[in-house]
């Protein structure tokens, strides 16, 4: 992995936040050149996995950029500890599209578990209280999202039974078998159209 330049000390960093704020975007190319080894650091976590390192580079690359154009510097003075969470996630995000999709796919499925052994799913994560103010931008942009995709990709049916089976916009959560008796249909097929409405979300959700 190729080595990258040293961090800014707090001091110089702020004074390029601010330049950037006034529209000066070669001091955008320098927090994002001077923050380059966080991208790396992120990286780390995933030598595991089967992607090449230098993929993983260019797309944690690109959440370092998105977490430079969105820091707050009056809200936060650690750019650091709110890119790295931008980085994690533009990785995250991309490993997940990238899984292949041969087996049942739930917005609820399992992805952790709590301090006290409760089951994290991935709705949990996107629709959780936020511990600050960084952290609750990230996952109000989530949840942004991923109603707009709701209504911008899924079919009609597909959109039904979304809505339906995870309570969406205020409504009750219900088993595919009671979606299948109001919609006439069989459970199995209830499951498809979830499948399918979920791998959508899945691949578009970046």
């Amino acid at each position: 992995m190729k080595t990258f330049q040293k961090p800014l000390c707090a001091r110089d960093e702020k004074i390029y936040l601010k330049k950037f704020q006034n529209g000066d975007l070669s001091a955008k190319d320098v927090l994002i050149e001077h923050n380059m080894r966080l991208v790396a650091h992120v990286v780390k976590k995933y030598q595991g996995v089967a992607e090449d390192q230098e993929d993983l580079i260019s797309i944690g690359t690109i959440g370092l950029i998105k977490a430079v154009d969105t820091f707050d510097y009056n809200k936060s003075s650690k750019l650091a500890s709110y890119a790295v969470r931008c980085i994690d996630n533009e990785i995250l995000m991309f490993l997940r599209s990238r899984k292949k999709l041969n087996k049942e796919v739930s917005l609820y499925e399992s992805i952790g578990t709590d301090k006290e052994g409760n089951e994290i799913h991935l709705m949990d994560v996107i629709e959780g209280d936020a511990e600050d103010t960084e952290e609750q931008y990230l996952q109000k942009e989530d949840v942004r999202k991923l109603y707009e995709l709701i209504e911008q990709i899924l079919t009609e049916q597909e959109y039904k039974v979304i809505c339906m089976r995870y309570g969406l916009y205020g409504t009750e959560g219900l088993t595919q078998r009671a979606i299948a008796a109001q919609m006439g249909i069989s459970r199995s097929y209830v499951s498809r159209i979830e499948k399918n409405a979920v791998i959508k979300l899945r691949n578009h959700f970046k």
